[in-house]
């Protein structure tokens, strides 16, 4: 008994495998990304989650083209890209509020069929794209 003890002892004092990044955020969707998020398999999703960090830093690093910045009359709405996909979010109340989670060649098809060439900066000029982030931000949210 005594040697399960000191087992048991022994454990508690190894340091944590858990380490402190940065702060927290809660991640909310709305009715449309919660939908788009849900099409994606479950290894993917986590995959993604993995890699989505997002703190101040990381955000104002333009060396980062993982984040980019669509930005139209002040407004801004941060894009992530990862392998396949790419989740457009603002920052509210330290919030993170997705608005779509688009597939690569939705995008692709996207800016093929409206004529653009660079994502970000041609995406902030582009009415459709608007139309696409307005429809999630009207959507309800999933909290």
């Amino acid at each position: 008994m005594h040697r399960l003890l000191s087992q048991a002892k022994s454990a508690l004092d190894f340091p944590s495998p858990i380490l402190y990044i940065g702060p927290v955020h809660q991640i909310i969707f709305n009715e449309i990304s919660a939908a788009e998020i849900s099409r994606i398999p479950t290894l993917e999703q986590l995959e993604l989650f993995a890699e989505f960090q997002v703190t101040e830093e990381i955000l104002n690093n333009k060396a980062d083209a993982r984040y980019g910045c669509v930005e139209r009359a002040g407004e801004k709405i941060y894009r992530f890209r990862t392998q396949d996909y790419r989740l457009y979010f603002q920052i509210e109340d330290g919030n993170i509020i997705v608005h779509r989670v688009l597939h690569k060649n939705t995008l692709k098809d996207f800016l093929y069929r409206s004529n653009l060439s660079s994502e970000d900066q041609e995406l902030g000029e582009s009415k459709h794209f608007w139309k696409l982030i307005e429809e999630g931000e009207n959507a309800k949210r999933q909290n």
